[in-house]
């Protein structure tokens, strides 16, 4: 089914002037509906030099700095002449993709227009406080977050364990599935390159174990760091390869000094990066989906991962990886001791998740976003809006 007839207004905090997950999942989308008919026109701050050129129509929301995370922006508002420029362009469905003051305005504007209105759930926001030494404020933050929510027709998860979080968390009625797919041609095992590690000072034979993200305490650094630790105490051989770029990384240089840091690799260049890893490691509680665990299944390797909402959609505990508890460290270190021993537990690991990999695929995840669009406006026309709030 084409996305012929759609017109969605789609607001984001961040489209494409600072390069992360999220955003690109947004921009693979647009290009998607695009190319299948649809009309898009995307509302978000912009700034000189993106991290990469966007897929669409960019009008510019304007913003101010994130305290404490300078590189990202956060909109405050919807102008007038943004507004008129919305009624110009005559959407008959409103995508909002971040929950900031924008998001709250387009969620009240398309109220006004008598437009029915969808979110997208990128990133658990309330956990953020853990590492800004505010963790008593998650009840507050979860508190707006439902209220934002709750005011939205229809919300879209990236993963079944995070819908069911929303569910308990009193989100909304209404809780899809917009999952994440994976690029192929980029992420397989092919992709494993023994020369490049050569020119990284690593061995053929050395286990690497792998971090990918970008570098911000809120990815699970202090864990990692940790885990590397006891792993180092245990007299496992091995090497940390760090893919990424972020305002922590000088931390992360100096609390792991013999780490090998790539710095940011995109494209190709991050699943030759991905495929020359022998294991991932992923400590984070914070992603509604882990793009980087998808990836690395789908180039063959291992995770070993916390047991949080998108890794457990994923990951199968003793299968394709092993899932244990956050902040765990001696857990993990104890998973990657036996994956950089073990040959043939990594084999068979890496087999079976690449094998797992293969029902995620962007066109497929994409018109199941559109397919939700469309019965969204139609319930919407019947008059089928669902209640305020999720519980009697």
């Amino acid at each position: 089914m084409d996305a012929t007839g759609l017109r969605i207004a789609l607001f984001s905090g961040n489209y494409n002037y600072v390069r992360d997950g999220a955003n690109q999942a947004l921009n693979r989308l647009v290009e998607y509906l695009l190319r299948k008919g649809a009309a898009v026109r995307i509302y978000s701050p912009t700034v000189a030099e993106p991290a990469f050129p966007p897929n669409g129509d960019v009008i510019h929301v304007p913003s101010i700095s994130v305290p404490r995370r300078k590189e990202y922006k956060m909109p405050i508002g919807l102008p007038p002449s943004v507004r008129r420029d919305i009624r110009a362009f005559q959407p008959n469905i409103f995508h909002v993709a971040s929950p900031d003051i924008s998001g709250h305005r387009a969620v009240s504007f398309a109220r006004d227009l008598g437009v029915p209105v969808v979110a997208s759930v990128h990133t658990r926001f309330e956990t953020y406080m853990r590492y800004y030494g505010l963790a008593f404020m998650e009840p507050v933050i979860e508190a707006i977050l439902r209220r934002f929510y709750r005011r939205c027709d229809a919300i879209f998860a990236p993963s079944d364990s995070m819908a069911q979080l929303l569910r308990e968390q009193r989100m909304n009625y209404d809780v899809g599935i917009w999952t994440r797919g994976i690029d192929r041609e980029i992420f397989n095992p092919n992709r494993r390159d023994l020369g490049w590690r050569r020119s990284l000072g690593i061995a053929d034979d050395l286990p690497v174990v792998g971090f990918v993200g970008r570098l911000v305490m809120e990815k699970g650094l202090d864990v990692f760091s940790e885990t590397i630790d006891r792993l180092e105490k245990r007299g496992v051989q091995h090497k940390v390869l760090v893919v990424g770029e972020g305002p922590a990384r000088e931390w992360f240089e100096r609390r792991l000094p013999d780490a090998v840091f790539a710095g940011f690799q995109g494209g190709p260049d991050l699943g030759r990066a991905v495929a020359s890893m022998d294991m991932l490691f992923n400590p984070s509680v914070t992603e509604t989906f882990g793009n980087v665990t998808l990836e690395a299944m789908a180039a063959g390797l291992p995770v070993v991962a916390a047991i949080a909402t998108g890794s457990q959609s994923l990951v199968t505990d003793g299968v394709t990886g092993r899932l244990l508890p956050p902040g765990a460290c001696d857990r993990f270190a104890e998973a990657l001791a036996h994956y950089s021993r073990d040959l043939e537990a990594r084999a068979r690991a890496g087999a079976a998740g690449e094998k797992a990999s293969e029902r995620f695929g962007w066109d497929e995840v994409n018109q199941a976003l559109v397919d939700g669009y469309r019965r969204v406006i139609r319930q919407h026309a019947q008059g089928g809006r669902q209640r305020r709030s999720p519980v009697p």
